[in-house]
């Protein structure tokens, strides 16, 4: 490749400009070898002539193509030189507001002045874990790069921060260290990342200062070990400092501060506390106001001085230390205020013995005023035979003053970095650590002094540590690839270090002249002027004498001597020290005892031997070595052993502009600061080798548009690289093939990028050609059809129009002829129809004629047959008339007569005996009622009597009436029956003349009415319109409003349960959390301090401790008083004393519950006396109606009681744990010896609650007698069968006779005898006995009530079924009585017999039914017997086999008991003593490919099936045991297997099917209604599980979350690579020059890249294993919701983060990847869980990489589609938007400027990233199972044979 190949025309180059350095330019014509000038066209159209040096052959520098501007790595620049990396540090700084670029292993990073949302908590996540090259540039980045191989060399690192003042040095060293502390953690509970942390404040107050370049400029250089244990945690650090600028105590230029911490004591000079410091405002003193301004812009003193106070707290300095600290820097201040008077010899002076700010020195430093005094204007000088006192002038005080000021300051200032070292040391072993230092860079001002001579030292001795370091690390890779290398010639400023340090160096000829006595700078600079005026690195100026010129790696300084030695001696007068060695206060005492190294150093430098003996000449040789430049030369040097041991990685921090701007590019400035950095040089040193590198896989991909086609054929791509390479580039200099990588010289990227660019122009005019030429055959094709089209249509409009004519002249015609038919027609129909009309009519008069006569016949006729029918029928009907009078009376004669008879015979008692015939059996019975109806029958005689004479006389009336009708049917009726068809005549009239009146007058009113309706329907309309108007108006401001309101309120409240849901499991997590660090600190405490005088806990003891995480259940339910008490008699009677106030409080409780149940038992008994008094008459109810009402009237008192009494219980326990809780804070440095005393405590309580829920289940059952007295009395007997059957408690279930009291007394007498060890509850011994006592005594006395309480009920039950049986049969013999009398005798026999015949048969009906009710409860009876029955064969086998085991040897046979199998009724039972094989066989120890092919979630239903089983026999110790080991032994397989998805996904499906189960079968309606008969039947009978339910609840929360946990590490490392690296459509993206980042020690070897289908078949595998284990498909929903929000997090992240994947071929790669994802959810049906809801934010990034970006429109649509994103991640990606073409354009900045004025309105978080550790709160519905406990089958690989099924 030619040069001018290169210089063809359009080429871009770079040539120096004076303003901007270098602009750009491009050529105009080819340049041809021999050319003496360049045709340029600048950037702004003008034409230069660039002249060339011919000799030197010296082009100007090419321009990077505009693909490879912008890029992360400089050295992916193909050519590498200054302007390509000063430009693409410019673009990447003001377009991209990018302020990190990485320069091969360099970290450049730009000030922006501005505060940018980059380094929150979030984006220090995102790049925890990440390799270095994978993210875009970042201090984090360089932090993790340091960390990650301190893990993995086990090699300390350090990051070596410098930077010109102003350049953000302190801030990145602050970041790097904020991120150690946030990902590694402290090791231990001493905060020590939190104290490394304060240390910045505190170091920045005593250390900071305002210059005119940097505003919080750190004014010396410190260096911070951080210090890792074994597992990579904080355990310490350490603090070096080096160089602090002293002289600024004392001197500041203009517009500068001095020492932050001046200012801030002085803003806070009014505080209470600081009185005593006698401080004003800052420009009072002299020490402070000589820069001018006081004040910093945008700073707040008295803010920042709160800080370092809280700062100095946290490293543990004590308030009084902090007083004694600002007394003496408030005593520095008032110092420099001491004003001095010279005397008029001016040879001395002397200071006011009234001046208060010496007298406020000397106060606040507690020295004495008068020595002071003196010694501040004398001096003392010792000869060998005398010792005087001289003055000093006024100039040599102010001198002596200011050092003073000087040396307190800088001895407080070391003070403090020991005291913050202490702070942060640790006493543990450090395995490794991280360095960070924060020192000055190259310094050159127009003054340079002593100050700017060590800082420059300081970078020329980085800048060689850093050259060798970067041209290893080249070698290292040059050896790794295999490929041949030369020595690199890099600049070596060795001679110049040698210049500085070595023998008769700089140094040490300073060092020389400070020995010497009277030593001037003027001397020692001749001495150098002498001694190196030959060196190629020393130059003396050439008009001073006083200065010297150095030249450094970066640039010539010239340094004035003035100065050097007094800065260099650091001269202190040894009298003003010993004064302060003599002050009271033992801080200010400490500071200079302490300096054993200044005394010396003083003697010789305050003259005090001006003509020294032997013996000082000694001490005087020695001393020259702890000069100032001496200590800083060997504290340098230990610097740089530290650095070299370690792997250093470099930050350097540039100043963009001097005026402090945000983002302002000064071009002048940063080229500066990039020579005097080393930037350049790593460029250069890059640039002498092979800069560009490429993986044949990158480059193939890039440039195979290069290959020939033949050779694509081969499968070989190294082999194809070689053949491209080789054709296309001759030199075969210019690369080098490696292992894994080509190498390329600097320019030959570019090479290729221009062959790449020309083949695709090339092939784009083609293309273009090509498609130009098919528009124009489309359009000559469209032309020729539109000319056939328009003939065609011509055509047919012509021929159309004929026929249209034709068809005219046609229907004429037709018209025509239809149209005369029509006339005629209608002629002749209007002749017929005039001639059928005349027939019709004449017709019709002939038939009507002969119709009307026809019908007076017809009507004549019915008139004379009603008239004969009339007069028969009153004849007919007066005969019959009479003929039923004279049957009336003659039967009325007979019945009286009839009746007589009957009356006398009914008297006689044989008629009786007949009619009682067949009744002897119930005359007994009717003999007893006879008395009680005598009166009654008499009353009824009487009134009988009585109705007969009624019944007589009404006879006689009756006989009378019919006379009188007789008589007057004889006489003629005409006349009467025309008199009153007259009457009725006129009433007729009368009638219509009334109803006419009427009817007027309902008009005249209608008409009103009417009228008035009308007006009042008009009145009603307006109203009505009215109002709708203002409904209208008022629904029209409204309307919107409340919509608005009313959906806002929803998604408040759907938020706010959102927020409170994520808070409790939030809540969840962390309490998980707490309890597995717990844990981890238990086991590490265990490891420490395992000693063999060591007293451990019982495993028992600590497993209750650390796994009953609920205690308001656990101690609900314990075992018994026994158990207590022989707990406490193991213990001791001293540890359990304590627990004296627990027992007084429940002993308080337990009365207050006696007393309850004594009233209780009162009124049951008031309730009996009246139930005996009064007895009601109310039917019967039925017995189910009572049964029910009684166990509802007992759960009510249940659940009431409960209630109150646990709202009772929570607080007192609540006291009693605070109580103790402040017990064990008291004592505290004890606890870890006295876990017993906590565990007995824990005892006694649970005891003590049991105790009080004994009590509690009596006075239960005392209401629950007195509710069910209650319904008796209105029931009746039917309520009897269910006395028993009201409650499941044990103490209703069973009768208490005689006997059981007498057993409960003997076990009273037992239970007292053994716990004669309960004295010491009290003195006297009494509280105790009397406690067991009461209990017992309490208990017969609930025996004694329940018997008499029955007893009374069946008397008062016989008594009420008795009375109802006697008034029944009174009604009924009254009834039968009454219905008897009105009978005949014979029909009162007949109706006697059939009801003696329907009593019999209801009384058989009645024995019937007994007996049915006795029959069944015989089949009950001998159901439970056969129960009973078979667990007393198993006991008895299992008593036979335990005797047969013991008794082995004396047995002959084995016997064995054979049983009969029943039906399993969902029921397992096991011994107690199984419970722990139980667990371990169906929880610890159980894998679950062990039920591959059993019942989804077998082990959740076989512990329910256990837990019924204790729940049917009522044993609450039981449940609470497998309940409380279940959750237990859960816990520990999780923790043991907490990376292994698939046990976590089994144990989550059993812990949710045994929530369910708990629901499913609770008793609660609500959960009971999809349960069928058979599983109502397996419901829990006498335990509420109500609190367990929420323990599981609970513990499904934290095994979702370790689920998610496990799945999202599985998934995470797959996601960046399958999302935005992996090509899923191949040869779509490009690939770019990637940089040195790329091939750092960071990434790992081979080849970890995965694709979507590997994200697929993971997910695959999760569902799979959910959906087979069972797991609700709701949970498997919320999994993958959020699965899909961390795959969206990301992905998102690494977008934000990566400026190599923000192109539109990345976006096109989403989009399909994201359309997989959908895909598959819509395959396994998980399309409803909302996971594609949460990948909206990159769908619509991966939209905005593919949208255009020109046009305002174009930013409305932007802004219209992300909704999803946030303003600031619009920009950012719009930011980081690279093409990967030359065809493609960059996004200008006026197009984001236009993007950010339009969201300006959005209120979007400040957020930046989104938190991929985000959790959504779970919900775990309620999935009842259809399967029912007797169905499921327990297989044998479980060995379970323990279990026994019921």
């Amino acid at each position: 490749m030619s040069v001018s190949e290169l210089y063809s025309q359009y080429t871009r180059v770079w040539i120096p400009d004076p303003d901007e350095v270098w602009c750009s330019a491009e050529l105009t014509k080819d340049y041809k070898e021999g050319d003496k000038s360049l045709q340029l066209r600048l950037e702004d159209e003008t034409i230069q002539e660039y002249p060339i040096d011919v000799q030197n052959n010296q082009l100007p520098f090419l321009r990077n193509p505009d693909i490879l501007v912008g890029e992360n790595d400089l050295t992916a620049l193909s050519y590498l030189h200054e302007p390509a990396v000063l430009h693409n540090l410019k673009v990447r700084f003001l377009e991209s507001n990018h302020i990190y670029t990485y320069c091969g292993i360099v970290l450049v990073a730009i000030n922006p002045y501005d505060q940018l949302p980059i380094y929150g908590q979030d984006v220090i996540y995102a790049y925890s874990g990440q390799n270095m090259g994978d993210m875009d540039p970042h201090i984090f980045a360089v932090a993790e790069e340091a960390y990650k191989q301190m893990a993995r060399d086990e090699k300390n690192q350090s990051i070596i921060v410098s930077g010109e003042s102003g350049a953000g040095k302190t801030v990145s060293a602050k970041y790097a260290m904020r991120y150690f502390t946030t990902v590694s953690g402290s090791a231990s509970d001493t905060n020590i990342e939190e104290k490394v942390l304060a240390s910045s404040p505190i170091m920045e107050a005593i250390g900071n200062a305002k210059t005119t370049r940097n505003d919080n400029s750190s004014r010396f250089g410190k260096y911070i070990q951080i210090g890792f244990d074994k597992r990579y945690r904080i355990i310490g650090a350490n603090m070096r400092t080096y160089l602090l600028e002293k002289s600024r105590v004392v001197f500041q230029a203009d517009d500068e501060r001095n020492y932050h911490i001046f200012y801030q004591l002085c803003a806070a000079a009014s505080l209470p506390e600081f009185k005593e410091l006698a401080l004003t405002c800052a420009e009072d003193f002299f020490y402070t106001s000589q820069g001018g301004n006081t004040v910093i812009e945008g700073v707040d003193d008295a803010e920042d001085f709160e800080k370092t106070r809280q700062a100095f707290t946290l490293v543990g300095v004590r308030e009084s230390h902090q007083i004694s600290i600002f007394k003496i820097i408030a005593s520095i201040l008032h110092l420099g205020n001491v004003e001095i008077e010279a005397e008029r010899d001016g040879e001395s002076c002397r200071v006011s013995p009234e001046d208060e700010h010496l007298s406020d020195f000397c106060r606040l430093l507690g020295v004495e005023h008068s020595q002071m005094e003196h010694w501040l204007c004398h001096r003392k000088l010792v000869t060998t035979s005398e010792t005087y006192v001289k003055t000093m002038s006024l100039q040599q005080v102010v001198n002596a003053r200011d050092a003073l000021a000087k040396h307190i300051y800088a001895q407080l200032f070391h003070w403090i970095v020991e005291h913050v070292n202490k702070a942060l040391h640790t006493s543990l072993k450090q395995h490794s650590f991280i360095g960070v230092l924060d020192i000055y860079g190259f310094e050159t001002f127009e003054v340079n002094s002593f100050e700017q001579f060590c800082i420059n030292y300081a970078n020329e001795k980085l800048q060689q540590q850093f050259n060798s370091h970067v041209f290893k690390l080249e070698q290292e890779e040059y050896m790794k690839e295999q490929i041949p290398w030369t020595l690199i010639d890099f600049y070596d400023n060795q001679p110049c270090i040698d210049l500085i340090e070595a023998k008769l160096g700089i140094l040490d000829l300073l060092d020389e002249e400070c020995k010497v006595p009277r030593g001037t700078d003027q001397n020692w600079t001749q001495k150098l002027y002498d001694r190196h005026s030959g060196s190629q690195h020393f130059q003396k100026p050439r008009m001073s004498n006083k200065a010297f010129i150095v030249i450094h790696f970066a640039d010539k300084v010239e340094y004035l001597s003035d100065g050097f030695l007094e800065k260099n001696r650091d001269t202190v007068y040894e009298e003003q020290i010993n004064i302060l060695k003599a002050s009271k206060f033992p801080l200010v005492a400490d500071l200079f005892h302490d300096d054993k190294d200044s005394a010396p150093a003083t003697t010789a430098s305050s003259k005090i031997n001006i003509r020294p003996s032997r013996r000082p000449m000694k001490a005087s040789n020695k001393e020259h070595k702890k000069t100032v430049g001496y200590q800083f030369r060997s504290s340098l040097h230990l610097l740089m052993e530290t650095l070299n041991a370690t792997t250093p990685h470099y930050v350097r921090c540039i100043k963009p502009n001097d005026e402090k701007l945000p983002f302002h590019f000064n071009s002048k400035r940063a080229v500066q600061q990039l020579r005097a950095c080393g930037v350049l040089e790593t460029i250069r040193i890059s640039a002498a080798g092979y800069p560009s590198r490429w993986s044949y896989h990158d480059f193939f991909n890039r440039y195979r548009v290069l290959v020939k086609k033949r050779d694509l054929a081969s499968a070989d791509k190294k082999a194809i690289c070689r053949s491209v390479l080789e054709s296309l580039i001759k030199d075969p200099d210019k690369f080098q093939f490696g292992r894994t990588k080509i190498f390329f010289r600097a320019g030959q990227v570019a090479y290729l990028e221009k062959l790449r660019a020309d083949k695709f122009r090339a092939a784009t005019i083609m293309i273009q050609k090509t498609v130009r030429g098919w528009l124009q055959k489309g359009k000559y094709r469209r032309l020729k059809g539109a000319a056939l089209t328009l003939q065609r249509h011509c055509r047919g409009h012509l021929a159309r129009r004929l026929a249209k004519h034709l068809r005219r002249t046609r229907a004429a015609v037709v018209l025509q002829k239809q149209y005369r038919m029509w006339r005629a027609r209608r002629a002749y129909q209007r002749v017929r129809r005039a001639a059928v009309v005349i027939q019709a009519f004449a017709r019709g008069m002939f038939v009507r004629r002969i119709y009307h006569q026809v019908l007076r016949e017809h009507k004549a006729t019915v008139i004379q047959k009603h008239v004969r029918g009339w007069m028969a029928r009153r004849r007919f009907q007066r005969l019959r008339g009479a003929a039923i009078v004279i049957q009336c009376g003659f039967r009325r004669l007979k019945a009286k007569q009839a009746l007589k008879a009957l009356r006398i015979e009914a008297r006689s008692a044989e008629h009786l005996k007949r009619l009682n015939v067949g009744m002897e059996n119930k005359i007994v019975q009717l003999q007893r009622k006879i008395d009680d109806q005598n009166k009654e029958l008499k009353t009824l005689s009487e009134q009988l009597s009585a109705i007969t004479s009624a019944h007589a006389m009404e006879v006689e009336k009756l006989k009378k009436e019919v006379a009188c009708y007789q008589r007057s049917q004889d006489e003629d009726r005409g006349p009467q029956l025309q008199e009153e068809v007259e009457s009725l005549r006129t009433e007729l009239q009368r009638a219509h003349s009334e109803r006419k009146v009427l009817e007027d007058t309902h008009t005249q009113e209608k008409d009103e009415l009417r009228k008035r309706v009308a007006d009042l329907e008009q009145e009603n309309a307006l109203l009505k319109d009215e109002k709708e108007q203002l409904n209208n108006q008022i629904l029209c401001q409204s309307r919107d409003e409340f919509a608005q309101n009313s959906v806002k309120e929803n998604l408040m409240m759907k938020k706010e349960l959102e927020e409170e849901r994520s808070r409790y499991q939030n809540l969840v997590k962390e309490y998980s959390r707490l309890e597995q660090r717990y844990d981890n600190l238990r086991d590490e405490m265990t490891i420490l301090k395992q000693t063999p005088g060591h007293r451990r806990n019982p495993s028992n003891q600590s497993s209750l401790e650390s796994d009953s995480n609920y205690p308001s259940i656990s101690t609900s339910e314990v075992g018994d008083t026994e158990d207590t008490l022989q707990q406490v008699e193991e213990i001791g009677l001293e540890k359990a004393a304590m627990d004296m106030t627990v027992f007084l409080k429940l002993q308080k409780r337990v009365r207050e519950l006696e007393q309850e149940r004594r009233k209780l038992q009162v009124q049951l008994e008031k309730k009996e006396q009246q139930d005996g008094k009064g007895v009601l008459a109310e039917q019967p109810s039925n017995d189910s109606d009572l049964d029910q009402d009684a166990d509802l009237a007992y759960n009510s008192l249940k659940r009431q009681e409960l209630e109150s009494e646990n709202k009772k219980l929570k607080n007192e326990l609540n006291e009693l744990r605070k109580a103790v809780a402040d017990q064990a804070s008291e004592h505290s440095p004890a606890a870890a010896g006295t876990p017993d005393s906590y565990s007995l405590l824990l005892n006694q309580l649970r005891l003590a609650n049991e105790e009080l829920e004994v009590r509690k289940e009596e006075v239960l059952i005392l209401r629950t007698q007195i509710v069910s007295a209650d319904q008796r009395r209105l029931a009746g007997k039917g309520s009897e069968p269910n006395i028993n059957a009201r409650t499941s408690w044990p103490n209703s279930e069973k009768h208490v006779d005689q006997e059981d009291a007498i057993e409960a007394y003997h076990g009273v007498c037992q239970t007292n005898s053994k716990t004669e060890d309960w004295g010491y509850l009290n003195e006297d011994g009494e509280l105790g006995l009397a406690y067991q006592g009461l209990k017992q005594v309490a208990r017969l006395l609930e025996a004694q009530l329940q018997a008499q309480s029955r007893e009374h009920e069946e008397e008062v039950d016989n008594l009420k079924a008795q009375l109802e049986a006697l008034k029944e049969e009174m009604d009924r013999q009254q009834q039968t009585f009454c219905q008897t009398l009105l009978l005949s005798p014979e029909a009162q026999v007949e109706f006697g017999i059939q009801q003696e015949m329907s009593q019999l048969t209801n009384e058989n009906l009645d024995l019937k039914e007994l007996v049915e009710k006795l029959e069944k409860n015989e089949r009950k009876l001998k159901k439970q017997l056969k129960i009973y029955m078979k667990k007393v064969q198993d006991l008895e086998a299992a008593q036979a086999l335990a005797q047969s085991e013991r008794k082995r040897h004396e047995l002959n046979r084995q016997v064995t008991v054979q049983r009969k199998e029943k039906d399993f009724q969902g029921m397992l039972e096991y011994h107690k003593e199984d419970e722990a094989l139980l667990i371990r066989n169906l929880v610890t120890e159980l894998k679950p490919q062990a039920l591959a092919g059993a019942v989804p979630c077998l082990p959740a239903y076989i512990l329910y099936m256990c837990i019924r089983h204790a729940d049917y026999v009522n044993d609450d110790l039981k449940v609470h045991s497998l309940l409380t080991s279940t959750i237990n032994g859960i816990k520990k397989v999780l923790k043991k297997h907490n990376e292994d998805f698939e046990m976590t996904s089994f144990w989550l499906s059993n812990t949710c099917r045994l929530l369910h189960c708990l629901k499913q079968y609770s008793g609660d309606e609500g959960f009971m209604t999809q349960n069928t008969a058979k599983q109502n039947e397996h419901c829990l009978k006498n335990f509420d599980l109500t609190e367990y339910r929420q323990v599981l609840s609970d513990l499904s929360i934290q095994i979702y979350q370790q689920l998610i946990k496990i799945a999202e590490g599985l998934l995470q490392p797959m996601i960046v690579s399958a999302m935005l690296e992996n090509e899923s459509i191949q040869g779509l993206s490009g690939v770019k020059p990637t940089g040195y980042r790329k091939r750092t020690s960071s990434m790992p070897e081979g080849d970890n890249s995965y694709c979507l289908e590997a994200i697929i078949r993971q997910m695959n595998s999760f569902h799979t294993v959910m959906c087979d284990q069972g797991l609700d498909p709701e949970i498997i929903l919320q999994v993958f919701r959020q699965l899909f929000y961390m795959i969206n997090a990301v992905t998102l992240n690494n977008l934000l983060l990566r400026k190599d994947v923000c192109s539109w071929s990345t976006g096109m790669q989403l989009r399909y990847n994201i359309s997989q994802l959908e895909e598959w959810l819509r395959g396994r049906n998980l399309h409803q869980s909302g996971a594609v809801e949460t990948m909206e934010p990159l769908i619509q990034a991966a939209q905005l990489l593919q949208l255009k970006k020109k046009s305002p429109e174009d930013a409305e649509a932007i802004c219209f589609l992300c909704t999803a994103l946030s303003t600031q991640q619009i920009v950012k990606i719009l930011n980081l938007y690279t093409p990967l073409n030359e065809f493609e354009e960059r996004v200008t900045v006026a197009f984001i400027r236009t993007i950010q004025a339009q969201l300006q309105d959005r209120n979007d978080p400040q957020q930046l990233l989104l938190d991929f550790k985000h959790m959504f709160p779970v919900l775990f519905p309620f999935n009842p199972s259809s399967l029912t406990m007797d169905s499921i089958h327990i297989p044998a690989c479980l060995n379970l044979e323990f279990l026994n099924e019921v």
